[in-house]
C-alpha cells in the first residue's frame, strides 16, 4: 500500500457525519487540512465543519468515488461500511486503514477467531447456527450467557442476556433471523478501554487505561486515569493483537476486568472511541488530533501525556432535555453538544468533560447531578 504525506490545505474525506466525524473535522481543520463528509443524513453534525458535504447512502458507488477524488485520504468514523465496497475504494485511492480490519471486525466471530489465535484471554465463547446449537452452549458454557448477532449491533443492540431456560425462546428468535455468537456471562468488577494510535512508520502511542461504567450497554462515564493497576497488561494484550490485526490510525480495545481480577479483551473499535472523549480536554493530543496524524502520513508525538485527570460523562437525549438549563452554572464543565437535530431518549447528544483534582469527589458529585437517569 502506498502512502502519503498531506501538506496543509490538503483534503480529507470522511465517511460518516456523526459526532466522531465532526470532532474529527474539527481537528482535521485546527491543522490545516480541508474535510469532506459522506453522510445519507442531510441534517448530519460533521456537515457543518465540512468545506464538502456529499449526501449519500454508504453503498453509493458513484458518491463514494467522488468523496475518493476529491480527498488526498479518505478515513472512516465508523466500522459499518460495506468491506467489499472498501476495499474497491482502497485499491483506487488512498485509504490508510484498508479494509482487511473492517472486514474482520464487523463480523463478532472471526474477531475473536483473530483474537484467540493472537492468545489474548477472551471470554469463552460458540458460534450458533441454528436453535439446535444452544443445547451445546448451555452445556458447555452454563447458564448465564450472552447471545450476540454476529454483524451489526452498538450500545447494547443485537444481544440479549440468557439466564435460564425461560429466556431460550428470544434466543432462538435471535438465532432464526441471524447467525450469532453465545458468550460466557462474567461477574464483572470493572469495565477499562485502553486507545492507542498507529502512525504508517510503524510507531504506537498509548492514551492512558480508562475506567468505564456502562448503563443499559450504553456508555455512562469514563474516569481517567483508571482506578485500576491494569494498563500495562492491557498494553501487552494490545500488543499481541496487532501482530494480527492491520491498524492504522485511532482504535480502541475494551476489556472486563471480573470479580477475581482477571483482565478479559472484549472488542475492537477501529475508529474513536466514545471512551476516548475525554482527550480534547485533559491530553495534550486528543485521540482525533492522532487519528488525523496518522492518516495524513505525519509522524506521531513521542508519547501522549494527561495534562489532568478527568471525568467523562454522556448526555442522552433525557439529559439534555433536563440540565440545558444547568450547563452555564457550572464553567468547570467542558460541554460538547454534538448538533443531532432529532433528540431520543438514550440518544447520545452529547458529552460533558470534567478536568479533576478529586475523582472520587467529582464522580460523586456528577452522580447526584444525574441522578435519575438510566439505572
Amino acid at each position: 500500500m502506498t502512502y502519503y504525506n498531506l501538506e496543509s490545505g490538503d483534503m480529507i474525506g470522511i465517511v460518516g457525519g456523526g459526532q466522531l466525524g465532526k470532532m474529527m473535522a474539527q481537528s482535521a481543520q485546527k491543522m490545516g487540512f480541508k474535510v469532506a463528509i459522506l453522510d445519507p443524513d442531510e441534517n448530519c453534525p460533521a456537515q457543518f465543519v465540512a468545506h464538502e458535504f456529499i449526501n449519500a447512502d454508504y453503498s453509493n458507488e458513484k458518491a463514494l468515488n467522488q468523496l475518493g477524488n476529491i480527498s488526498k485520504v479518505v478515513t472512516y468514523e465508523f466500522e459499518n461500511i460495506d468491506a467489499q465496497q472498501l476495499e474497491t475504494l482502497s485499491n483506487k485511492y488512498n485509504i490508510p486503514q484498508g479494509s482487511e480490519t473492517v472486514a474482520l471486525l464487523q463480523d463478532r466471530l472471526t474477531e475473536k477467531q483473530t483474537l484467540e489465535s493472537a492468545h489474548v484471554n477472551i471470554v469463552p465463547f460458540l458460534e450458533v447456527k441454528q436453535s439446535q446449537d444452544l443445547d451445546e452452549a448451555i452445556e458447555t458454557i452454563g447458564f448465564p450467557f450472552i447471545i450476540k448477532t454476529r454483524f451489526g449491533g452498538y450500545d447494547g443492540k443485537g444481544q440479549l442476556v440468557i439466564r435460564s431456560n425461560d429466556d431460550l425462546d428470544e434466543a432462538r428468535e435471535l438465532i432464526a433471523d441471524t447467525p450469532c455468537v453465545v458468550e460466557k456471562y462474567l461477574p464483572l468488577y470493572k469495565e477499562v478501554s485502553i486507545t492507542a494510535t498507529r502512525d504508517i512508520y510503524d510507531q504506537t502511542v498509548y492514551f492512558p487505561l480508562q475506567e468505564n461504567e456502562h448503563r443499559d450497554q450504553i456508555l455512562y462515564k469514563t474516569i481517567v486515569p483508571a482506578r485500576l493497576d491494569f494498563e500495562e497488561q492491557a498494553i501487552n494484550e494490545v500488543e499481541k493483537i496487532m501482530s494480527k490485526v492491520h491498524f492504522i490510525g485511532i482504535f480502541t480495545v475494551e476489556f472486563f476486568v471480573t470479580d477475581d481480577y482477571k483482565l478479559f479483551v472484549n472488542e475492537i473499535a477501529p475508529r474513536p472511541h466514545n471512551s476516548g472523549h475525554y482527550s480534547i480536554e485533559a491530553c495534550d493530543y486528543s485521540q482525533f488530533d492522532t487519528h488525523i496524524l496518522a492518516v495524513a502520513g505525519w509522524h506521531l508525538p513521542e508519547k501522549i501525556n494527561l495534562l489532568q485527570p478527568a471525568i467523562m460523562m454522556n448526555l442522552l437525549g433525557q439529559d439534555v432535555s433536563n440540565l440545558k438549563h444547568e450547563f452555564y452554572k457550572h464553567p468547570d464543565w467542558h460541554v460538547h453538544i454534538y448538533g443531532k437535530k432529532i433528540n431520543k431518549v438514550n440518544r447520545k447528544m452529547g458529552h460533558i468533560t470534567k478536568l479533576s483534582t478529586d475523582l472520587d469527589k467529582d464522580e460523586q458529585q456528577f452522580n447526584q447531578t444525574f441522578e435519575g437517569r438510566n439505572k
